[in-house]
């Protein structure tokens, strides 16, 4: 199948009338006056998609015109749909393949997944090309001529240095959480990208912030790009209420375990470094829940199997680096928990943004030892709030893990073999054979 099959599809049910389709119970209504095709207003009335979200509103329209488009939106907001539906719909149009970027294995696979439920009715053919997975097979699908490629920058500048694929029927490119994937330093295999790729192209890039490195990508790489904003830089979603607690660090657990008997709902706990996700998850079992880890050191199906497991509720919980806060996106995450404060205050938005997600209400509670002050009043100049400050509840006792109790045995088994000039070694340890 070539990716220009698309277009026979869509003419197919071009007759249909708009006006029949805002008649029709339960359609997606509010995607008809934007110009979306027939074909994809019935695949998005099935998935239950029946009105824009303000990105979706702004962004689509425009970006069906074929005009370069930076859309700033948080987390939370449907930028999927805003830049899935109007490229599908044009590749079926102008032929050629669409590429999407974006910083993270997770994103990356999630975005696929978005993409095949829309276009799964018009045999849409999504590529994936993630680190973690077999590049041999990511490159025997390249050959089938996908009509979408959705990858991170580095395993698709691998896949280009193998000559697995060429860009040059990319006709439409989208750059999705942008902002992260210039903070984690990816700007050098972006480059490499758009310079193989053709110069008649359409640009569509979104993210959350607006610094100076992507004001320069889209005076780079984009022609006359039209801005839709729906929040500014440092806007939290709508219905999260949010609460701090000023402890110290040795305390941290049995706040956790208080707040985890407080909170029966499923929840996000974000760490600062991997090791310390494993130590916690363990912990967290230990307590009676159930509960999964992702982080730089899982393998790609240990991670996927953590999020599915944290969808489908096997999981209630579910600790996480910062790899994972622009990359899970489950509906019903009742209490995000910052365990560990974010080093950038712009994290710390993208993590609360995990809850409270498509109206919906949740709860954040962020750890702050009586040094991060700082880090606090960051994030209030950046959100343009105070973080009230929550009394500390009456603390459960101290728990002593299994980890902590195998590292107490060690140590004072250590002890015990430690030698000690002028005393007499014991005879167990001393290394002489004892004559009888």
């Amino acid at each position: 199948m070539k990716p220009g099959d698309l277009v026979f599809l869509f003419i197919m049910e071009s007759q249909t009338s708009k006006t029949e389709y805002r008649d029709r119970p339960q359609a997606a209504s509010g995607f008809v006056d934007l110009g979306v095709a027939p074909t994809l207003i019935e695949a998005l009335t099935r998935l239950g998609c029946l009105e824009p979200t303000p990105i979706q509103r702004q962004a689509i329209p425009v970006a069906l015109k074929g005009k370069d488009v930076v859309g700033i939106a948080q987390t939370g907001t449907g930028k999927t749909f805003a830049f899935g539906i109007p490229m599908i719909q044009r590749l079926a149009q102008i032929k050629g393949q669409g590429l999407v970027m974006l910083p993270t294995r997770e994103l990356a696979t999630q975005v696929a997944e978005v993409l095949g439920q829309i276009g799964k009715a018009i045999n849409l053919k999504v590529v994936v090309l993630i680190g973690g997975v077999d590049s041999r097979a990511q490159a025997r699908a390249l050959k089938s001529m996908p009509h979408i490629i959705v990858a991170t920058p580095g395993r698709l500048n691998d896949h280009l240095e193998q000559k697995n694929l060429t860009l040059d029927k990319v006709h439409i490119i989208i750059l999705d959480e942008a902002d992260r994937m210039l903070d984690m330093g990816f700007a050098p295999q972006i480059k490499r990208v758009f310079n193989v790729m053709p110069k008649e192209r359409q640009t569509l890039l979104f993210c959350a912030t607006m610094p100076q490195g992507i004001m320069k990508l889209a005076t780079t790489y984009m022609k006359l790009p039209i801005r839709v904003e729906v929040a500014p830089p440092g806007t939290t979603v709508e219905k999260v209420t949010q609460e701090i607690f000023i402890i110290e660090k040795g305390s941290k657990d049995r706040l956790m375990e208080k707040l985890l008997e407080q909170y029966p709902r499923t929840t996000l706990i974000f760490m600062r470094t991997k090791h310390g996700v494993k130590r916690l998850t363990q912990k967290v079992r230990a307590m009676g829940h159930s509960a999964a880890e992702i982080h730089s050191n899982r393998s790609v199906s240990q991670r996927r199997e953590a999020l599915a497991g944290f969808k489908s509720g096997k999981y209630r919980v579910l600790i996480a680096t910062d790899i994972a806060a622009r990359g899970i996106d489950v509906a019903d995450i009742g209490l995000v928990m910052n365990y560990d404060m974010p080093n950038d205050p712009d994290d710390y938005v993208h993590r609360i943004g995990r809850t409270a997600r498509a109206g919906a209400g949740g709860h954040a509670i962020s750890f702050v030892t009586p040094d991060q002050q700082g880090e606090v009043r960051r994030i209030e100049r950046l959100i343009k709030a105070s973080l009230p400050v929550s009394r500390l509840p009456e603390l459960p006792p101290q728990r002593q893990s299994k980890i902590d109790d195998y590292r107490d045995r060690s140590r004072s088994a250590s002890n015990k073999r430690t030698f000690h000039p002028g005393k007499k070694s014991s005879p167990k340890f001393s290394g002489r054979r004892r004559h009888r």
